[in-house]
């Protein structure tokens, strides 16, 4: 896995200059992308090109003049039955599940890699979709006419404000978010920046690969989630300690050295000072 450790730097850079501007940020290009951590020979064009594909077969079946419904009806019908995308529900955390090229060969994702594929044949369809940043579940806000229709491309469900207030509850219950504190709905509904959209895929790679302790596709997903969110300091502390764990005190160093200018008076300053002077001095207990 050596690849992973040190990527070739053609990669990251041209990863960095998708991401480089928030307007016209490539989220489709940039996602596929990601799985170049583990194929480097994955050409983004071509998955793009796939899904264009798909998407130009359903457009081929729809009238010049067809309403926005017709058109989600035709999509839905075309993604989940005829196409067969759904969710991964046996093997959830798999890491393939966020690999936009794997999705679109076994039809089998997270919500946020189906909705990724969704969205975009739905915007060629016609449709204005967008990715919403549900707390757990990621879902697809389609504006019609009549109002906006939320979907789950998970399972293919459409839901209701009900439903959705109900998803909610263990969240704003966990977070006090409730009586006179409680946010509306709407709030959680709002269109997620495509950079947002991005680092929250990232964010699930790195959960799988912390939670199983494979550290180097962890270090992979780091320098991308660095590169995505340069504003968050404390993707480098994380960076900096699966730097440490794979016996690279100098580039971990130099990651908790740039977090802790950042963050001086942060809660783990004390234990991360620590960690730095040990990694200096070339030690290597790790933090518990």
């Amino acid at each position: 896995m050596k690849h992973l450790i040190d990527p070739p730097a053609n990669a990251l850079a041209y990863f960095a200059s998708l991401v480089a501007e928030d307007e016209g940020l490539p989220l489709l290009e940039a996602a596929i992308c990601v799985a170049q951590d583990e194929h480097p020979a994955l050409d983004a064009q071509t998955v793009v090109a796939e899904i264009d594909r798909l998407a130009a077969r359903l457009i081929q079946r729809l009238p010049a003049d067809a309403s926005p419904l017709r058109r989600l009806r035709a999509l839905n019908h075309y993604f989940f039955a005829e196409l067969g995308f759904a969710g991964n529900v046996n093997h959830y955390y798999d890491r393939h599940n966020s690999y936009l090229h794997e999705v679109l060969r076994t039809r089998r994702g997270i919500p946020i890699s189906l909705a990724l594929i969704y969205i975009e044949l739905a915007s060629q369809a016609g449709l204005d979709a967008r990715g919403v940043a549900f707390p757990g579940h990621f879902l697809v806000k389609v504006r019609m006419p009549q109002g906006e229709v939320i979907v789950d491309a998970f399972n293919g469900r459409s839901l209701s404000r009900e439903e959705l207030d109900e998803r909610l509850v263990p969240y704003r219950a966990s977070r006090g978010l409730e009586g006179d504190f409680e946010i509306p709905l709407g709030l959680f509904l709002q269109a997620a920046p495509a950079r947002d959209v991005l680092a929250r895929l990232l964010m699930n790679l790195k959960e799988i690969h912390r939670s199983a302790e494979d550290w180097p596709r962890l270090l992979a997903v780091m320098h991308r989630l660095v590169i995505v969110l340069p504003d968050a300091p404390e993707e480098k502390r994380d960076r900096g300690l699966t730097w440490a764990e794979l016996g690279r005190p100098d580039e971990a160093a130099d990651d908790l050295a740039a977090y802790l200018a950042a963050r001086p008076q942060a809660e783990d300053a004390p234990a991360l000072r620590e960690r730095l002077d040990e990694l200096r001095r070339g030690g290597s207990p790790h933090l518990h």
